[in-house]
């Protein structure tokens, strides 16, 4: 696809257009289960704060009755809520009380502080662990098509950076939800117990940031939505052209693909400046609400003092409670605007959630029986009984039809993009067929575990995949319980052990990256190992052996020729030379099979592979026009397709 299209794609746009409440979801899904934690750090938060609001009230209390002597000591708030007994009466004996108060109020309060900030850490970390865990698990069990279309950046993107900024939200955004809910709470009690004519006052700009508060919801959700899909295209351009940094450097594209990083990292810039200039808006606006009371309450509380009661309000305002007010209102009006941060956690934690589920609720459409039984399989027999497959409603293969008795070894030829790896793919059910059945001794792979399934079967393709690690890790990776000597049997098998031995670490060298510190020879051999020691009962070669030299090529078929000794092989190669031996030959074209038999007879029946085998003998002089014309039609068609997927 185009650039242009590419990065206007999304994934999972359709899946997250179905999700109304991710949040709500991702709390009973996950929450449940971690609510003992969570409960801890709600408790501990409201005792923490409520404590916090002590040392305030005592200073006011302090002011008015033990250093001004203008109100009783033992009828101040809290202190009417104490038994008598345990109120002094002397000023010295009021003073240490204070004293010891406020000593407990920040002692206990700091406990309380610590298991708050434990139980929502913990509640934060575990969701984050099992969203991210199951996840990469539904992904992983998707089927390979979901793969061909997805961005290996947008979907790191969403298992990294979505299900991070989820643990932001659980932790410190539900941590203020409470701490500043209490405040609030508690603070709006005693300002309307202390003087609620005053607390009018103080409390006037709610309704003004809770309206405001709403719209800034409404305008910033979509915004933040946007941003999280930029960030994935913009990490799938990234990804892609790291990957693709030898491509890069060889065609000297350099100054196009930093155009390209430049047009993606300027599409995320735009984006999310956009909504950051929404909420540097929002932010400013609410301090200024917030201050209005608070300027309020200090003309109102101020006059009162000094001059009485102005206007409309009644009664005594003392200089201790004034400052009670004060301290109060300024602690209750900024966390109102605090209120502002906290949805904007919570906004940016539920687009983030709509990408996680979005990814979650993948449809796949490779399902397994609950009922499915294990495979078992006897002799070997494979059975492709009349199947055909196609992708997004494009035939791939049609009446692909044969049989293979154990113990013998088909082969695959054909023009580039004539379906040979498709047909082998649906034998590992890597994709159902949409019509008829694959068959092993009898039982329809669709009807049996796919554990079982793959158990069975070994794979060696042209890639030859490593993983970051070290070779006794690559070589053992399936079949994790093997034992040093069987791992240096496989290698020897694979004839793979005398080049290990030779490395730095021997079999305890790293390899790389993707085995980026061995050879294309030497990565292949491993693979073979790794075969070799699954040691399954069926084996499927894709190409293995196309990506070497011919010396390489040699020590591989010899190990192959070991590995496929009575064992039911399919091998699929360009190489003729390598499957000529095949007991039998299928030639396909346009995602048939147009011919069948041995090496001997195909060659005498002057057809595909006669001509093939020509091709790659150097007798190209001697080749027909239709073979040549039917082979610039196949390249410029998949030329084509090549592009289309593009676009």
């Amino acid at each position: 696809m185009s650039s242009v299209e590419w990065e206007e794609d999304d994934p999972f746009e359709e899946q997250r257009e179905k999700i109304e409440n991710p949040m709500k979801r991702l709390f009973l899904a996950y929450g449940r289960d971690y609510l003992p934690q969570v409960s801890v750090g709600i408790l501990a938060s409201v005792f923490a704060r409520l404590l916090d609001l002590l040392p305030p009230l005592m200073l006011g209390i302090a002011i008015d009755a033990i250093f001004r002597e203008e109100a009783a000591f033992d009828e101040q708030i809290p202190l009417v809520l104490l038994p008598d007994a345990w109120l002094p009466t002397a000023q010295t004996e009021q003073f240490w009380f204070t004293i010891a108060v406020l000593t407990g109020a920040f002692a206990f309060g700091a406990a309380f502080h610590w298991i708050r900030n434990w139980g929502f850490n913990a509640f934060a970390q575990n969701i984050q662990h099992d969203v991210r865990t199951d996840t990469y698990d539904k992904m992983q069990r998707l089927n390979m098509d979901f793969f061909s279309d997805k961005q290996t950046g947008e979907m790191m993107s969403i298992l990294s950076n979505d299900v991070n900024r989820l643990e932001r939200f659980l932790n410190d955004g539900m941590n203020s939800v409470f701490r500043l809910s209490v405040m609030v709470v508690g603070i709006s009690v005693l300002l309307l117990w202390i003087n609620w004519q005053l607390a009018l006052v103080a409390l006037l700009p709610v309704p003004a940031i809770a309206g405001f508060t709403y719209l800034f919801i409404k305008i910033i959700q979509p915004k933040y939505a946007e941003v999280r899909s930029t960030v994935g295209k913009m990490n799938s351009r990234l990804e892609n052209n790291l990957g693709g940094i030898q491509v890069i450097k060889a065609a000297n594209t350099e100054s196009y693909e930093s155009d390209r990083v430049d047009d993606v990292s300027f599409d995320y810039f735009d984006a999310n400046w956009d909504a950051i200039e929404t909420r540097i808006k929002f932010f400013p606006a609410l301090r200024v609400l917030a201050g209005i009371g608070f300027v309020l309450t200090f003309v109102v509380g101020g006059l009162w003092v000094f001059q009485g009661p102005p206007g409309p309000f009644t009664g005594e305002l003392s200089e201790g409670m004034f400052i009670v007010f004060i301290l109060y209102t300024q602690r209750f009006i900024w966390p109102m605007a605090q209120f502002g941060q906290i949805i904007n956690m919570y906004q940016r934690a539920r687009a983030s959630s709509a990408r996680i589920f979005g990814l979650m609720d993948e449809p796949s459409k490779l399902a397994e029986d609950r009922d499915a039984e294990e495979l078992v399989v006897g002799d070997g027999d494979v059975v492709y009984d009349d199947v055909t497959f196609g992708y997004d409603e494009e035939t791939i293969v049609s009446d692909i039809d044969f049989e293979v008795e154990g113990g013998e070894t088909l082969a695959l030829v054909g023009p580039t993009g004539a379906g040979k790896s498709t047909v082998l793919k649906l034998l590992l059910r890597m994709y159902d067929v949409d019509e008829g059945a694959i068959e092993i001794d009898g039982q329809d792979v669709r009807d049996v575990t796919l554990t079982s399934l793959r158990r069975s079967i070994g794979y060696v393709g042209q890639s030859s995949y490593l993983f970051y690690g070290t070779v006794r890790e690559n070589i053992t990776y399936g079949t994790f319980d093997a034992t040093d000597e069987e791992v240096r049997e496989a290698a020897k098998a694979a004839e793979a052990h005398e080049f290990i031995e030779n490395l730095p670490d021997g079999y305890d060298t790293m390899v790389g990256e993707r085995g980026v510190k061995l050879s294309g020879g030497q990565r292949q051999r491993v693979t073979i190992a790794r075969a070799v020691l699954k040691d399954p009962d069926l084996l499927v070669l894709d190409e293995a052996t196309s990506d070497v030299d011919t010396e390489t090529e040699m020590l591989i078929q010899r190990s192959l020729d070991r590995l496929t000794a009575d064992r039911t092989t399919f091998a699929i190669a360009h190489r003729l030379s390598t499957i000529k031996d095949a007991d039998t030959i299928l030639v396909l074209e346009g995602g048939e099979i147009v011919e069948r038999g041995t090496h001997d007879e195909l060659l005498d029946d002057g057809g595909l592979y006669a001509h093939l085998w020509g091709v790659q003998a150097g007798e190209i002089d001697e080749l027909p026009q239709e073979f040549i014309d039917r082979a610039q039609e196949r390249t410029a068609r998949l030329i084509e397709n090549a592009e289309s997927d593009d676009d």
